[in-house]
């Protein structure tokens, strides 16, 4: 089968009843969107694999990636689909390389696209309307804000993607604007302004 979007949003929801983790699989669904646009590739595939990629991780923190494969598998999800959210924790909880292109900006912006809802909320405007990647550099260099993300697989990503990091933040704010609503990071920017610092 081919899972529609549809069928993977409801999955998301049926696993995961956090706003905040239902918040982050839009988003990396809409920046994984973005770059299969950008290369020419099946958005439709991209995205539905950056919605359901921490599936599991809400329940099953213990078994996480293990029990997303458990699930998609029962479902009848493609082996290609669900080798490539494997390949988004590679290094901690599988032995999944990323390989494919996807598969590389999945494992680069998962950490990124958390850094940039932190940078975005900090700000007055609460806005990703008017954030810049300067912004988010700023903030990549305090190690104690947002201290959770791993910066370290974000510039591994970068590399593996031949994509210099600002430019990969750049883009990855671009991707979020589009779903600004969907994920509260609209916020009240400054006149509109989508160049401000």
């Amino acid at each position: 089968m081919t899972p529609t979007r549809e069928q993977a949003f409801a999955l998301l929801t049926d696993y995961t009843k956090s706003d905040s983790l239902v918040r982050h699989g839009l988003s990396v669904e809409a920046v994984m969107r973005h770059f299969a646009r950008k290369h020419g590739e099946d958005e439709q595939k991209w995205g539905v694999i950056g919605l359901v990629h921490d599936l599991d991780w809400e329940m099953f923190p213990e078994e996480h990636c293990a029990k997303t494969r458990e699930i998609l598998e029962s479902a009848g999800w493609p082996d290609d689909y669900i080798r490539s959210i494997m390949s988004h924790a590679w290094g901690f909880v599988t032995d999944v390389k990323p390989e494919h292109v996807m598969e590389k900006v999945l494992y680069a912006t998962d950490e990124l696209t958390g850094l940039i809802t932190a940078t975005a909320l900090m700000r007055p405007s609460r806005s990703i309307l008017d954030l810049t990647a300067k912004s988010v550099r700023k903030k990549w260099k305090e190690k104690s804000f947002a201290a959770g993300v791993d910066r370290d697989v974000i510039a591994s990503g970068s590399e593996m993607l031949g994509v210099e990091l600002t430019d990969l933040i750049t883009e990855t704010i671009e991707a979020m604007r589009t779903v600004a609503d969907d994920i509260g990071l609209r916020g009240e920017p400054a006149g509109g302004n989508h160049g401000t610092e």
